[in-house]
C-alpha cells in the first residue's frame, strides 16, 4: 500500500489519489478544485511533496516565491489579485504549479495553463472516507489533549457540513465535553451569560439554555414524554408546554 497522508477509502478519493500519482512525475500544471475541507491541499502535496505552499491571497509573497522555487503549491488561486501575471511569471521561470480552488475557473488562459484539472468531491459524496477521517482525527485529539476517548464511531453522527473542518472540530468538542466537570460547565455558562446579560427579560430569554438540553437528553434517554415527566417531577401538560415552547430547538 502506498504510504500517504491523503485519506482514500471511497471510490472518488481513490480515483483522485490515482490521478495525483499518475501526474506526479509529469511536467504538467495541475488544478484541484472543490469545497473547503475536502483535502485539496493534502492531495496537492501528494503530487509535489517537497514544494513550497503559498496562499494565493498573499500576492507579493507569491510573486517572491515564484522567483526562487522550481515547484509551488498555490492555495485559493481564485483569490489571486492578478492571476494572469502570476501564471506568466511561473511560465517564465519554469515553475511547476499545483493549485487549489473552491471551483473551476472559467477563464480560458487558466484552462490552458493547467493541462490537468479535476474535482475533489465533498465528504457527503465520499461517505467511506468519513469514518477513516474520524479515526485519524480521534488519534490527533487524543494526542493533543492527552486523553483516551471512547467515542463509538458506529453510532457517531458526523458533522460534515464543512467537510473535514467541521468533523475535526466536532471531535475536539466531543472530547472536551466528555471530560468536562460540573464546575467547568457552569464556568462556561457563566462566561457566556456575562457577555449577554443586559435586557429586562434575561431570565426568560436564557432559560432555554437549561431546559432544551435537559428535555432533549431526557427524551433520548427515556424514549417517551410520560417517562420523562415522571423522572423530572413534572406533570405531562407542563412538559408538553415546555416542548412546544422550545420546538425550534427540539425538531
Amino acid at each position: 500500500m502506498v504510504d500517504t497522508k491523503f485519506i482514500a477509502a471511497s471510490k472518488a478519493s481513490l480515483e483522485a489519489l490515482k490521478t495525483a500519482h499518475l501526474v506526479q512525475d509529469l511536467p504538467v500544471h495541475v488544478l484541484i478544485y472543490g469545497e473547503a475541507g475536502v483535502g485539496k491541499k493534502t492531495l496537492a502535496q501528494e503530487i509535489l511533496p517537497k514544494a513550497s505552499i503559498i496562499d494565493g491571497r498573499n500576492y507579493e509573497e507569491l510573486l517572491s516565491v515564484l522567483q526562487s522555487n522550481s515547484e509551488v503549491i498555490i492555495t485559493h488561486i481564485e483569490n489571486v489579485a492578478n492571476i494572469k501575471v502570476v501564471l506568466e511569471v511561473a511560465q517564465k521561470n519554469s515553475v511547476r504549479v499545483v493549485a487549489t480552488a473552491s471551483k473551476k475557473p472559467n477563464e480560458s488562459f487558466i484552462e490552458e495553463f493547467f493541462s490537468v484539472s479535476f474535482l475533489l468531491p465533498s465528504l457527503q459524496e465520499r461517505q467511506e472516507d468519513v469514518v477513516a477521517l474520524a479515526e485519524k482525527f480521534l488519534l490527533e485529539v487524543e494526542e493533543v489533549l492527552g486523553i483516551q476517548l471512547t467515542i463509538d464511531l458506529k453510532t457517531f453522527q458526523p458533522d460534515i457540513r464543512l467537510n473535514a473542518h467541521s468533523l475535526k472540530k466536532q471531535l475536539f468538542r466531543e472530547a472536551v465535553v466528555g471530560e468536562i466537570t460540573e464546575e467547568e460547565l457552569m464556568g462556561l455558562v457563566y462566561h457566556f451569560l456575562y457577555e449577554q446579560l443586559g435586557s429586562k427579560d434575561d431570565y426568560k430569554k436564557f432559560l432555554h439554555l437549561y431546559e432544551v438540553p435537559l428535555i432533549k437528553a431526557g427524551l433520548k434517554k427515556f424514549k417517551s414524554q410520560l417517562q420523562l415527566a415522571d423522572k423530572l417531577g413534572l406533570n405531562r401538560n407542563t412538559l408538553r408546554k415546555k416542548i412546544s415552547e422550545h420546538k425550534e430547538y427540539l425538531e
